[in-house]
């Protein structure tokens, strides 16, 4: 399940596509090809065995054209500046169709956190946050989790900030556990989200996600709570995946045994018949959900693809070509700014939270996701239809505008 090919043309190029559509001008779309800022730092890191290792360490500010900018930490081998800027962008545009004031925002460490003892992930984790103290804060820059991180480390995140500046600002970080100022809904926000637009897209089209047939390509926090919210719709699961393999079962599988399983085993596989993960792609289903990470659909698998809507649960789950491709096929992508911003809704509200340190419960803040997930999704359909144009055009056009009055009000430095 290697995710491959992210890159800032294909970003730009889908945007051009946008601007016919929009008040967004070649001028003003010259500020989002650049971002605000992007740190490279290394971490040197005692190990268990007593050797210091260096470990690089990146953060991109996309934009703050309509707020402090908020972005997940992602621990992953092989992360690179690049992927951090183009990610950063997508958040900026995701805030802007979810019309949050925030700007976008990505940044994370070169390294397989499976490889590391929880004392040394703890460690790398309060020197990237001390490295990069003097740049974040709730009004400046806001981290989250992301890939290969999780509500622990942002507690390591929070404690390593408050010990470096000798206060306790909680809302410098979100994705936080509840008894630190964390929100509910924050693990099934993107899943729940996800499974709503896949919902409402299939109704505007008169038809149902009952006994609709369904794979799920990632079966982590986002995928699991994606699949479980469109079961209780009646719709098949027939399969998922996880980054050591894949399960299929024709009748659909039982999820809560198959969590069960997945929590015993640590893998997806053995459940019922084995696949690839590569093979869940290449089913023949109603939707095919992608929860994995960028890149899962992409030129070189595309032409597998046999489902007839694709929904990016994560941020650029199908590659640029791959959705000209896709989109040429009859297929309908629900990209990742429209489908999957439950989770950057969510975290925006653990930030309101904190800054007002009152706290709502878990139906409150679900009425606030959904409602706020609807109302982009409203919205985006609404400019589909009066432009005649895709989804992933329509919010990107949606986007670009509330970037470009954010840009032209503010005026440029002199």
């Amino acid at each position: 399940m290697r995710a491959s090919g992210l890159n800032w043309q294909g970003l730009m190029e889908q945007l051009q596509q946008a601007l016919p559509y929009c008040e967004a001008t070649e001028q003003s779309l010259a500020y989002f090809k650049y971002p605000k800022r992007t740190l490279s730092v290394n971490l040197p890191v005692r190990m268990d065995d007593g050797r210091v290792q260096v470990f690089r360490g990146y953060r991109t500010v996309h934009s703050t054209a309509r707020g402090p900018s908020m972005g997940g930490v992602r621990f992953k081998a092989g992360l690179n500046a690049h992927e951090c800027e183009v990610l950063a962008a997508i958040m900026t545009l995701k805030a802007a169709v979810a019309d949050l004031p925030l700007g976008g925002a990505k940044g994370g460490v070169d390294v397989d956190p499976g490889t590391l003892s929880p004392h040394e992930l703890q460690g790398l984790t309060r020197r990237y946050t001390s490295e990069l103290v003097e740049l974040i804060g709730r009004h400046e820059d806001i981290l989250a989790t992301d890939v290969g991180t999780d509500e622990q480390v942002m507690a390591w995140v929070l404690d390593a900030y408050s010990e470096n500046t000798g206060e306790t600002e909680n809302g410098v970080v979100v994705g936080k556990p509840l008894t630190l100022g964390g929100s509910y809904g924050s693990k099934d926000a993107r899943g729940r989200s996800a499974a709503m637009v896949t919902t409402r897209v299939l109704e505007a089209r008169g038809e149902s996600v009952h006994r609709a047939r369904v794979a799920v390509s990632g079966f982590g926090n986002v995928g699991r709570r994606a699949a479980q919210t469109l079961a209780a719709q009646g719709a098949l699961i027939i399969a998922v995946s996880d980054q050591d393999g894949a399960t299929f079962a024709s009748g659909g599988l039982d999820l809560e045994a198959l969590t069960e399983w997945r929590e015993t085993h640590g893998t997806v596989q053995g459940f019922g018949m084995d696949l690839s993960p590569e093979e869940v792609a290449g089913l023949d289903v109603d939707v095919l959900m992608l929860a994995y990470d960028y890149g899962t659909v992409h030129a070189g698998n595309a032409h597998a693809v046999r489902a007839r809507y694709v929904v990016e649960a994560t941020n650029r789950a199908v590659l640029p070509e791959a959705e000209r491709f896709l989109q040429g096929q009859g297929v309908t992508v629900l990209p990742d700014l429209v489908a999957s911003i439950g989770g950057l809704v969510v975290n925006y509200l653990e930030w309101v939270q904190d800054a007002s340190n009152f706290f709502w419960t878990e139906e409150e803040i679900e009425r606030a996701v959904d409602l706020r997930v609807n109302a982009a999704l409203d919205s985006v359909m609404a400019f589909m239809r009066a432009r005649n144009v895709d989804m992933r055009t329509a919010a990107y056009a949606i986007a670009l505008d509330r970037l470009h009055n954010a840009t032209v009000m503010r005026g440029v430095y002199p």
